[in-house]
C-alpha cells in the first residue's frame, strides 16, 4: 500500500498518476473532499481507496499492523495569504508531524516543504538556517515542519526527504482558484480574447518556474532510493514574469501583454527573485535536467486547450 495525501489536489494527484505510471495502483488517496469539483483531478487515476481527512488519525490507528510501502505526504494548506496561524500549524505542522510519525521506521516519507521558507531570498536558496526566513504564516509553518524533521534525521531508520518546491505550474491545477499558477492565469484571459496582464516591473521579477512532471519525477526518485534530508525542487533556473506572459502569449494570435500597477498589499511580501540551488539534490543522486520554460509552456498550453487541463485518460506504461 501506497499513502498520498493531498492526493486530490495539484501535486498530489500528479504523484498518483506517476505512481500509475510504474504499474501501481494499490494507493490510498487522503484529502479534503469537501471541494467536490477536485473529482476531476482523479477521474483518470487508478488507486485502491479513499480517506477524507477528517478520518486521517482514525485511517493510521487502522494500519497498526499493515504494511505500507511509501508516505507522499503532500496535502497542505498552500495559500500563501492565509492570516490564520493557529489552522495553518494545525494543518502545515502538526498533521505533518503525524504523518512522519506514522512512517517513521516503518518506510519512505517524502514531503511537500516550500521555497517560501526562504522569504525574499536576499540570503540565498541553499537548504540552511542561514538562507531561512518566511515572510508569511504559510512559509513559516513550512518551516517550523523542516526544523522539526531536521532534529529526528539521525536517529530515524528509515528514508525522509522534504522537497522545496518553488514555482510549480502544469495540469491539474484548476481547483485552486488565485494560488493557481500564473500560467494557467494567463491562459483563462488569452482563452476569453483578452490582454495578459502582468504587474509593472515584471520583467525584473524573475521566480523558477518547474513543471509539475519534474517535480514528480523527483518525488518518485526519493521513494525509490534511500536518503535524508530536505532539498530543492527547482528548475535552478530563474526566468521574468514577463518571459512567462510572452510565452504564453506566443500560443495565441493577436494576444498582446500589458502591466497593471503592483497592488500595495503585496508590497514587502513579494518574492521578486528565486532561484533553486541544487547542489544539495544533485548531490542526493539526482542527476536529470529539468524541463525548459518554453517546453513546459507549451505542453500546459496544449493540454489546457484540448482537455480543459486535467488528464482524460489512464497514463499509458
Amino acid at each position: 500500500m501506497h499513502i498520498v495525501t493531498g492526493g486530490a489536489g495539484f501535486i498530489g494527484s500528479n504523484v498518483v498518476r506517476g505512481l500509475n505510471g510504474l504499474g501501481i495502483t494499490d494507493i490510498v488517496v487522503v484529502d479534503d473532499f469537501e471541494q467536490g469539483e477536485k473529482h476531476l483531478n482523479l477521474n483518470s487515476l487508478r488507486v485502491a481507496d479513499f480517506v477524507d481527512v477528517r478520518g486521517a488519525a482514525a485511517f493510521r490507528a487502522k494500519l497498526s499492523g499493515a504494511q505500507v510501502e511509501s508516505v507522499s505526504h503532500q496535502g497542505a494548506c498552500s495559500d500563501t495569504t492565509e492570516k490564520n496561524g493557529r489552522y495553518m500549524m494545525e494543518t502545515n505542522y502538526e498533521s505533518s508531524k503525524a504523518w512522519f510519525e506514522f512512517a517513521a521506521g516503518r518506510c519512505p516519507f517524502v514531503y511537500a516543504s516550500s521555497a517560501a521558507t526562504y522569504g525574499d531570498g536576499v540570503a540565498g536558496f541553499r537548504e540552511e538556517p542561514a538562507c531561512e526566513w518566511p515572510l508569511n504564516m504559510y512559509g513559516f509553518s513550512k518551516l517550523a515542519f523542516d526544523n522539526w524533521v531536521r532534529e529526528r534525521l539521525s536517529s530515524v531508520k528509515t528514508p525522509v526527504v522534504g522537497l522545496r518546491y518553488f514555482n510549480v505550474y502544469g495540469p491539474q491545477e484548476n481547483h485552486k482558484g488565485r494560488m493557481a499558477s500564473v500560467i494557467f492565469k494567463l491562459f483563462q484571459q488569452a482563452s476569453r480574447g483578452e490582454d495578459l496582464t502582468i504587474f509593472e516591473g515584471s520583467d525584473k521579477f524573475l521566480r523558477d518556474f518547474i513543471w509539475v512532471g519534474d517535480v514528480v519525477d523527483v518525488n518518485l526518485h526519493f521513494l525509490e532510493h534511500s536518503a535524508r534530508g530536505i532539498f530543492n525542487c527547482g528548475s535552478g533556473r530563474a526566468e521574468s514574469f514577463e518571459s512567462l506572459a510572452r510565452a504564453t502569449a506566443s500560443h495565441f494570435s493577436g494576444v498582446r501583454v500589458k502591466t497593471v500597477p503592483f497592488p500595495d498589499d503585496l508590497r514587502g511580501k513579494y518574492q521578486a527573485f528565486t532561484r533553486a540551488d541544487l547542489t544539495a539534490l544533485r548531490a542526493a543522486g539526482y542527476s536529470r535536467e529539468f524541463t525548459s520554460l518554453a517546453e513546459g509552456v507549451q505542453r500546459y498550453v496544449e493540454l489546457l486547450k484540448s482537455s480543459g487541463g486535467h488528464f482524460r485518460a489512464p497514463i499509458q506504461r
